[in-house]
């Protein structure tokens, strides 16, 4: 990065093929991750932006195996209600579809907002208090481009009661649920999007739903 803060087109380029190249990753080789690197992932959130620099978002590492079960428990049920919503050749596919890697990824990261944080002093949140959340959804973002730029997977698992995930993991009161994530390294790749892949939704990657009034 220059004085100016204007970045060369060589990394425009790089940034652009990296912003391509995240992916949700379900399935995931058995190479562990090294708790520094872990560490280093979760640091790098600190660069996120946040609603009045109140930064929100609190990482909880899943390594208790009964709290993993209590987690997956929690999908197995909510699958099975989402699976019983569609019907005919939908219902087909999404039984098909792998959307957790809970066995295969040696980490797991749930993610909270902390609603009832005092830092930042409610600016910006008073009005629209969402945007605590809207926060932590994007450290979680930086995060998985970091992650991404490291080789590293990371699936994002949101077919869970926000309830049962809190009590699993016994969090403080005033943490909301948002993420449930899995990283490890990718057993492959694929350069088109999974749903869009098997058809489950075909979607034009270069709209950019650009309205002007």
């Amino acid at each position: 990065m220059t004085v100016t803060g204007i970045f060369d087109s060589t990394f425009q380029q790089q940034l652009g093929e990296l912003l391509e190249a995240r992916r949700d990753v379900r399935s995931f080789k058995s190479d562990s991750i090294s708790d520094e690197v872990v560490a280093e992932l979760v640091a790098m959130t600190r660069f996120s932006p946040s609603v009045g620099y109140s930064q929100p978002w609190r990482f909880v590492r899943v390594d208790s195996p009964q709290r993993r079960e209590a987690v997956e428990a929690s999908f197995k049920v909510a699958s099975a209600d989402a699976l019983a919503s569609y019907s005919g050749e939908r219902a087909a596919l999404y039984a098909r579809l792998k959307l957790a890697g809970f066995r295969d990824a040696p980490v797991h990261l749930a993610v909270f907002s902390d609603d009832e944080t005092d830092t930042g002093k409610g600016l910006g949140s008073k009005t629209m208090p969402e945007t605590l959340a809207y926060s932590t959804v994007m450290a979680i973002y930086t995060l998985w481009l970091a992650a991404r730029a490291r080789g590293i997977g990371l699936g994002w698992i949101s077919i869970l009661d926000p309830g049962t995930v809190e009590r699993a993991l016994d969090v403080p009161e005033g943490w909301r649920f948002i993420a449930y994530l899995c990283l490890g390294y990718p057993a492959t790749y694929e350069n088109t999007p999974e749903l869009q892949r098997v058809g489950w939704e075909n979607f034009d990657a270069r709209s950019t739903h650009l309205t002007v009034r």
